[in-house]
């Protein structure tokens, strides 16, 4: 029924207990997932789940707040990229949020680790998962400047303004849902999700992070996908049903390779 599009299954909280979190995305409805890598030193964890478990799929990336982490080239990603059941290239993109006392000049490691995500996923025709904090306008000139329209992808855990969103979609990007818009403070972005169309719209957990209400303060799990799915359901004034349906639908469109492994 429901798919998490983004969670992390290798990290603390999670790994040692998997056997019970992937139970409860059974008794939740939560009948697939979408693993993300965020170093190249975790990507054998990452696919190893994947290929063990027919409902869980993988990513290969860094996340652009890992440093002093292997920093691959094209030819690494896309090696990584070809194998089976891997879908996307990412968690990639922009993080300004903690720069501390650097600059943007002295972030240019990350925009370079960003360019080269991108020419990964050009040269294997798969999707770009994008993370982007406080730094939306250089993220978004970065996907242009790159291309990323011909391959898509999403902007995942969506907190960025209406305007980023309209751009996110002008690209081709789709944009997920995290339990943020759960949140009692979180009404500008539920009006951002009252925006974006539906068919453009993905749900997901980012656990073991940012769990939803009712669950707020806990560790999240894939399970708790289902909260995120009926206050966008609520949001969008649709039932929860054919929510869950596009959902899933518009997961297996962007991430295709599904199909084929």
């Amino acid at each position: 029924m429901f798919v998490d599009s983004h969670c992390h299954l290798t990290f603390p909280g999670l790994q040692e207990r998997l056997d019970d979190v992937l139970e409860a995305m059974a008794q939740a409805r939560v009948t697939r997932a979408l693993c993300i890598c965020t170093t190249i030193e975790e990507f054998p964890q990452v696919h190893a789940l994947a290929l063990e478990h027919p409902h869980l799929w993988a990513t290969v990336g860094v996340h652009p707040d890992n440093e002093d982490v292997l920093e691959p080239d094209v030819d690494a990603l896309v090696a990584c990229a070809r194998m089976p059941r891997v879908v996307a290239i990412g968690e990639t993109g922009l993080d300004h949020y903690r720069m501390g006392e650097r600059t943007v000049t002295q972030m240019s490691w990350q925009h370079e680790r960003f360019r080269v995500h991108i020419r990964a996923a050009r040269k294997v025709r798969l999707p770009l998962v994008v993370h982007t904090r406080s730094a939306s306008d250089d993220t978004l000139r970065i996907l242009r400047e790159e291309g990323a329209q011909a391959v898509g992808g999403v902007f995942h855990c969506f907190t960025e303004s209406m305007e980023v969103a309209r751009q996110a979609l002008d690209l081709g990007f789709h944009v997920s849902f995290s339990g943020i818009l759960t949140f009692r403070n979180a009404q500008a972005l539920r009006e951002v999700a009252a925006f974006v169309p539906l068919d453009r719209c993905l749900i997901e957990t980012d656990s073991p992070y940012l769990a939803p209400v009712p669950h707020r303060g806990r560790p999240n799990m894939p399970a708790y996908v289902a909260h995120v799915a009926a206050e966008l359901a609520r949001i969008k004034g649709v039932d929860i049903e054919e929510l869950a349906g596009v959902t899933s639908a518009n997961f297996d469109r962007l991430f295709t390779k599904c199909h084929d492994v």
